[in-house]
């Protein structure tokens, strides 16, 4: 007879067992993409990670005849608490096992249900910054370094176990073409018109001097978005540590208006999914050759955020924005490019793509599961 167990993660062999886990799981496939190890310590470290000054997090793995067979998160995020009082689920993974699955659920679950929680929502992290949304299509093509890939099952035990959608995210992916003429034109009307213009940076240091004022952006412009919570300035130092060393000024789409205020941005990279593969979660002895070389391709190209400042999203910036990441992509000699996830009723999101409906593919769809708790 089978015997199964769950543990809470309460020591770092623990932690470790629990970061470890999908190296395991995912061993034979192609399209998951190892995280850093040494960054997923400091993403759960209490005293490293600022999140934890308005997150309670608790973590499980469960066992099956001795070996891991599953693992996830809770997640009680303050501010999501007082507003709608939803808990969050993420990092969870298990075998194709419906009762391994469940007991992993139930962890959660009965741990919301304790403190006055109504409903239970994921996947998602600490914040959008965090891998999110369980993949329910697409599983045939590798995963960013910034997103979740899970086998096909996942969403069959989510549903069996009482979750349904709350929203999707959906992927684009297509070959880089030119500028549309309409689009120059647009862009053209629109710097007349809004007094606004493209700035480019001039090295690091000067990228590194306005990325706070670019996440300001990213947080006005996305605060009404499903599952969306607002960063602090320690979580955008964090996050700056974690990704900048990645970012080519470049590759940054930077848009000012006559007071030099930041009013619209996009970042792209180079795609480092291959390179995250062969470092297999070690920067050393040669994951970081690996990665710097995978800097250094130009076969695709991520596009991994667009904020836009409310005050101005109607008013077509997002024509300057594409139009200088495709002239970007282009001098830089790029084939593909492949979006960030977007929600699906993220309208003004979409519309960015419409310019290029035709080359564009949605290729992979994420879901945010829900269920009620009450």
């Amino acid at each position: 007879m089978d015997t199964i167990e769950v543990w809470e993660v309460k020591s770092r062999r623990n932690l470790r067992e629990f970061i470890l886990f999908p190296f395991s799981l995912y061993k034979k496939s192609p399209y998951w993409i190892p995280p850093l190890i040494r960054e997923e310590f400091v993403l759960f470290d209490r005293h490293r990670n600022p999140a934890f000054e308005f997150c309670k997090l608790r973590q499980w793995i469960v066992r099956k005849n001795g070996k891991t067979a599953g693992r996830i998160a809770g997640i009680v995020h303050r501010f999501e608490v007082e507003s709608i009082k939803t808990g969050r689920f993420g990092w969870i993974d298990f075998i194709d096992d419906h009762e391994v699955s469940k007991l992993l659920l139930d962890q959660v679950e009965d741990w919301f249900k304790e403190i006055g929680i109504e409903q239970i929502h994921g996947p998602f992290g600490f914040s959008d910054m965090d891998p999110e949304g369980m993949l329910v299509e697409g599983f045939d093509s590798p995963a960013t370094i910034a997103t979740i890939y899970n086998y096909s099952y996942y969403p069959t035990h989510l549903e069996e176990h009482g979750y349904e959608k709350s929203v999707d995210w959906v992927e684009g992916i297509g070959p880089i073409p030119a500028p549309p003429n309409r689009l120059l034109r647009a862009a053209k009307l629109v710097e007349q018109r809004f007094k606004v213009k493209s700035k480019r940076i001039q090295g690091r240091k000067e990228m590194a001097g306005r990325v706070q004022e670019m996440f300001n952006v990213l947080n006005e412009s996305f605060r009404h978005l499903h599952g969306f919570q607002t960063l602090s300035p320690g979580q955008i130092d964090f996050y700056l540590d974690k990704y900048l060393g990645y970012v080519d000024p470049e590759l940054i789409s930077i848009i000012v208006n006559d007071s030099d205020e930041i009013v619209g941005f996009a970042i792209a990279m180079p795609s480092l999914s291959e390179a995250f593969r062969k470092a297999k979660g070690r920067l050393f002895p040669f994951g970081a050759f690996q990665i710097l070389r995978g800097l250094r391709k130009r076969e695709e190209i991520d596009l991994y955020l667009i904020g836009v400042r409310p005050d101005y999203q109607r008013t077509g910036i997002v024509a300057l924005i594409f139009r200088d990441l495709f002239l970007a992509f282009k001098r830089h000699g790029f084939e593909k490019a492949r979006s960030n996830a977007i929600l699906e009723n993220n309208y003004e999101a979409l519309t960015l793509f419409s310019e290029y409906e035709e080359a564009v593919e949605i290729h992979k769809r994420r879901r945010c599961y829900k269920k009620s708790l009450s």
